[in-house]
């Protein structure tokens, strides 16, 4: 094979692939064939035993970590509600509208420490709703006399995933069908010196208020909608 020739073959095989790759390229948005996502409309104020506690300043936010956050969600939402008991709990929803490669979430156990909390431990597992299981994470933080557990999970689309495999594996399901996923990360957390009572309340929390959406807002956050 002379020189011409396999570098002719080798153009051919580089132009087919640059096609092939172009034509794999989603283009489609979810965000932007359905309704619209707004968090403060899909989220209500009070529900359950839980109301929105107004003016509370419990939740901290490093002007730089905020600075990241803007740049890779489209929107957040950040309240504290409190029962009739006098528990409060803090959720934290972060939402965009491009979860490919390129966009990267902000996962807990990087931004806590970040704003110099510890991080004492991290373990996965399933939160029981009255719709069925969600794959969460919960962590054990601590800053000072602060113990702050949390619980999270994260959405690709409408697929809930763990670490970055499950996420690269739910953007290609999108991908092939030429569709480009959003995403969310729903965070709950309280400050408790007591995990075990801690992620039972956030338990019953998530689920009271999973449980007064609309169906189409609970499998933007739940993810427990099928790939179509």
């Amino acid at each position: 094979m002379n020189l011409w020739f396999r570098n002719s073959v080798l153009l051919v095989l580089m132009l087919a692939a640059s096609g092939l790759a172009l034509a794999l390229r989603p283009t489609q948005k979810i965000a932007d064939q359905g309704p619209a996502i707004d968090l403060e409309t899909m989220i209500p104020h009070a529900f359950g035993d839980w109301s929105e506690e107004q003016h509370n300043s419990v939740q901290m936010v490093d002007p730089q970590q905020q600075e990241m956050i803007e740049k890779i969600y489209t929107q957040t939402l950040s309240r504290t509600y409190i029962n009739n008991h006098g528990y409060r709990i803090m959720l934290a929803i972060a939402y965009g509208d491009d979860q490919r490669d390129s966009m990267q979430m902000h996962y807990p156990e990087v931004c806590y420490p970040a704003q110099g909390f510890s991080l004492q431990s991290k373990q996965n597992g399933t939160l029981p709703t009255e719709n069925g299981l969600i794959p969460v994470t919960r962590i054990l933080t601590n800053l000072g006399q602060r113990n702050e557990p949390v619980t999270y999970w994260t959405t690709v689309g409408d697929l809930v995933f763990q670490g970055g495999v499950q996420k690269k594996l739910a953007e290609m399901r999108y991908g092939l069908k030429g569709k480009i996923p959003d995403g969310m990360l729903v965070r709950v957390s309280s400050i408790d010196g007591e995990a075990t009572r801690a992620y039972e309340m956030q338990t019953r929390f998530i689920d009271q208020m999973l449980g007064v959406l609309t169906p189409e807002h609970r499998k933007k956050l739940d993810g427990m909608a099928q790939l179509n």
